[in-house]
């Protein structure tokens, strides 16, 4: 399998809006956000869908989506919606995003780079 876009962030060959790092996963901002505070949970190794990770990575990966919704609930005062629908890229992650009434399915914000560095301050652990 190719290298997906994932992969080359957690080899620092594309920056990201990092928030959240362990041995086994990286969690950044999406630049392409549903809401503000849009967050991409991903495991280090590259499978296309998530029910293929090894069984370590698997868990590691939901101990982390359950550790950065809680930050980002904690932080931002909104209920955090979550998505898995591993279609855009091939590589397997989970969707954060903090919800407002305003949200609707499919919508894509376009965030500047100041805007996107204000929310990973306010995220970052």
């Amino acid at each position: 399998m190719e290298e997906s876009v994932f992969t080359k962030i957690v080899k620092g060959e594309i920056p990201a809006y990092k928030i959240y790092e362990d041995e086994k996963t990286l969690a950044f901002l999406d630049i392409h956000p549903e809401s503000m505070g849009h967050v991409l949970v991903i495991p280090k190794v590259q499978v296309d869908k998530i029910y293929e990770l090894p069984e370590e990575d698997y868990e590691a990966l939901w101990v982390s989506v359950k550790k950065v919704a809680k930050r980002m609930e904690e932080v931002l005062g909104q209920r955090t919606l979550m998505k898995v629908i591993g279609t855009d890229v091939p590589h397997a992650h989970v969707h954060l995003m903090p919800y407002d009434t305003t949200w609707k399915y499919g919508r894509i914000l376009e965030p500047s780079d100041s805007e996107m560095k204000e929310v990973q301050e306010k995220l970052a652990f």
